[in-house]
C-alpha cells in the first residue's frame, strides 16, 4: 500500500465520521470511566485523547468515573481490611475517608490529562452543589455503612460547567439529608446524572466486549437490544453476575429518555473514536425499540 492510499483510506475514515459529527453536535454525552481503561496508562491516553476530540468537534461530554481498583491498593497500604458483602464494598467511616481521597486523586488525575491536551476540564464529587443526594443502602446480609442509593440529581453545577465550555469529571461520591458523605457505584451514579441530563448517549467503558447470548461463544456478541429483548434476556437467566446490574442500569436510563445506551469494550484502543463515527460501531446498543437506532451493526 503506497502513501496515497494510506491518504485516501484516512479520507474515506473522515468522511464517515461527518455524519456523526452532525448528528450528535450539541449532544450531551456522558461517559462512565472504569475498568481496565482506568489501570493501563496506554488505554488511558486513548480515552482521554477520544474524551478531548468529542469535545473539540462539538459535542458535550461528561466523565462519571470509579476507581475501585485504586481504592482497594490503599486501603491495603494503610493496613486495612477490605470487605464485601453481596460484591458491595463495605465503608465504615475510616474507609469512607479513603475512598474519598482516593477518588479525588483520581478525578483531578483525569483533569489534569484533559487540560493537557486543551480542553478546558473540571473536576467535582456528587457533593458539590448538592448534585447527588442519597439515602443509605440496604442489602440483605450485613450493614454496608457510607453506601448510598442515588435518590436525587441536581444538574445546576453540571450544565453550569457545560454552558461555560468545560468537561465535567464527575467522582461517585454524594451526601444524605444529614450531609453525610457516601460512596455510590459509579454505574448507578452515571445512569442517574445521564437521565438527569436527558444525556443523547450514556456509554459505560467495561471489561467485555458487550452483551452475549453465550458467555462462551464470542460469535454471540449482540450488537443491539431493544428494552423488551433486554428484559427477556434477565428474565430468561441468558445474562448474569455482574452484566445484570449494569443492563438494569442501561435499561432504565433508556426508560427514563436517554436515547442510547451502549456497553462497549474500553480495552480497545480508541473505543469511543469507533462506537461514536464509524458505521458499524462496537459493543452493545440498548434502545427503547426497533428503528430508533442508525448505525449499520
Amino acid at each position: 500500500m503506497d502513501k496515497m492510499d494510506n491518504v485516501m483510506i484516512k479520507a474515506a475514515t473522515l468522511s464517515e465520521a461527518l455524519p456523526y459529527i452532525q448528528r450528535f453536535n450539541n449532544k450531551k454525552i456522558v461517559v462512565k470511566y472504569g475498568g481496565s481503561a482506568m489501570l493501563d496508562a496506554k488505554l488511558q491516553e486513548s480515552v482521554i485523547k477520544d474524551i478531548a476530540l468529542l469535545k473539540l468537534v462539538g459535542m458535550k461530554p461528561i466523565i462519571v468515573h470509579g476507581g475501585g481498583k485504586e481504592i482497594t491498593k490503599w486501603i491495603g497500604k494503610t493496613g486495612m481490611e477490605t470487605n464485601f458483602v453481596n460484591g458491595l464494598r463495605v465503608t465504615d467511616a475510616d474507609t469512607m475517608e479513603i475512598v474519598e481521597m482516593v477518588l479525588n486523586k483520581v478525578n483531578k488525575g483525569l483533569v489534569q490529562k484533559l487540560q493537557k491536551l486543551g480542553v478546558k476540564a473540571a473536576g467535582i464529587s456528587g457533593k458539590d452543589g448538592a448534585t447527588m443526594m442519597v439515602t443509605k443502602k440496604i442489602v440483605k446480609g450485613g450493614d454496608l455503612g457510607f453506601v448510598g442509593n442515588v435518590e436525587s440529581i441536581n444538574p445546576d453545577l453540571i450544565n453550569t460547567l457545560i454552558e461555560q465550555d468545560f468537561i465535567p469529571v464527575i467522582a461517585p461520591i454524594g451526601m444524605d439529608d444529614k450531609f453525610n458523605s457516601y460512596n455510590i457505584n459509579a454505574d448507578d451514579a452515571a445512569c442517574a446524572i445521564a437521565t438527569a441530563l436527558k444525556a443523547e448517549k450514556l456509554v459505560f467503558l467495561t471489561d467485555i466486549e458487550g452483551v452475549y447470548t453465550d458467555i462462551e461463544d464470542k460469535n454471540s456478541l449482540i450488537s443491539i437490544l431493544t428494552l423488551d429483548e433486554a428484559d427477556k434476556l434477565i428474565e430468561d437467566g441468558i445474562v448474569g453476575g455482574g452484566m445484570i446490574p449494569k443492563l438494569n442500569n442501561c435499561i432504565e436510563a433508556v426508560r427514563k429518555g436517554v436515547s442510547r445506551v451502549h456497553i462497549i469494550d474500553g480495552r480497545k484502543e480508541h473505543c469511543l473514536l469507533l462506537e461514536f463515527f464509524t458505521n458499524k460501531g462496537i459493543g452493545t446498543a440498548i434502545i427503547a425499540n426497533e428503528g430508533t437506532y442508525d448505525n449499520e451493526q
